[in-house]
């Protein structure tokens, strides 16, 4: 199964991604065939600060779960008003 697959199914999740520029934290918005459309989130602001359209095949790793994920999901969703 190739990652572009993979990754489908965490569309509009907050992920890490490292890619071969970069790495940043944000939201998958979009993921096709040969691009990734993704938001990034400045982690000290918690607001979306740019959006990345990257090509495929460059992506590296792309961390889903974790704490540091978990504390983003947090405080974006503590912003959120009711």
């Amino acid at each position: 199964m190739r990652l572009i697959n993979k990754l489908k199914a965490f569309e509009n999740q907050y992920v890490f991604l490292k890619w071969a520029m970069n790495g940043e934290y944000g939201k998958l918005k979009y993921v096709g065939e040969d691009y990734i459309e993704f938001d990034v989130v400045d982690v000290d602001t918690m607001s979306y600060s740019e959006t990345l359209l990257i090509a495929a095949p460059l992506i590296l790793e792309v961390a889903i779960g974790g704490s540091d994920i978990s504390r983003i999901v947090a405080e974006i969703s503590s912003q959120l008003t009711p």
